[in-house]
């Protein structure tokens, strides 16, 4: 299958090297079969999928989300799916999660809804658990871990580090 992304945090290299082809938004929409975002919220794509992104896309399409509510209008996609502009859409986050039973959106039988829980299964916990520990001891060693939530702190924690401790940290 052809892939196209839409991340305008990647450049177009990164994203070939991972076997795609980078695009506009509004192209993707264009273009797209399968419409799927996975990105976390944020102040610059809040509300980044509405009417007009839904307007774009094929009849045939399907919008699958699995990123974080009020990224995509809820109210959009259900008119998007009221007039059949799309085919069907899998929706894995809600605005309030969990929705209500009264949500709009569940009453489509061409949208497969899920409660966001991916991350509730007993492997999930153990990799989380396994994840901090192995942070933790990599900061420990002196060593850069790989998960750091925020980067440009590392250089203001490895000073302080190593005037607190007198050890040198990597990275």
């Amino acid at each position: 299958m052809k892939v196209i992304a839409y991340d305008p945090y990647l450049a177009a290299e990164e994203i070939a090297a991972r076997g795609g082809e980078k695009v506009e938004l509004d192209d993707l929409m264009r273009g797209s079969d399968f419409v799927s975002i996975s990105c976390p919220l944020s102040k610059n794509n809040r509300g980044m999928i509405g009417a007009r992104q839904f307007a774009l896309m094929q009849p045939h399409a399907f919008f699958i989300t699995t990123a974080r509510g009020f990224i995509h209008d809820e109210r959009a996609l259900e008119a998007a799916l009221r007039d059949k502009r799309i085919a069907g859409a899998g929706v894995d986050v809600w605005d309030k999660e969990p929705p209500p039973a009264s949500h709009p959106l569940l009453k489509f039988d061409n949208v497969v809804a899920s409660p966001h829980t991916a991350g509730v299964t007993r492997e999930a916990r153990a990799n989380m658990g396994k994840f901090a520990a192995e942070q933790l001891v990599m900061t420990l060693d002196g060593k850069r871990p790989p998960r750091i939530v925020n980067p440009l702190v590392w250089p203001a924690y490895a000073k302080r580090f190593e005037q607190t401790f007198g050890i040198r940290r990597e990275g």
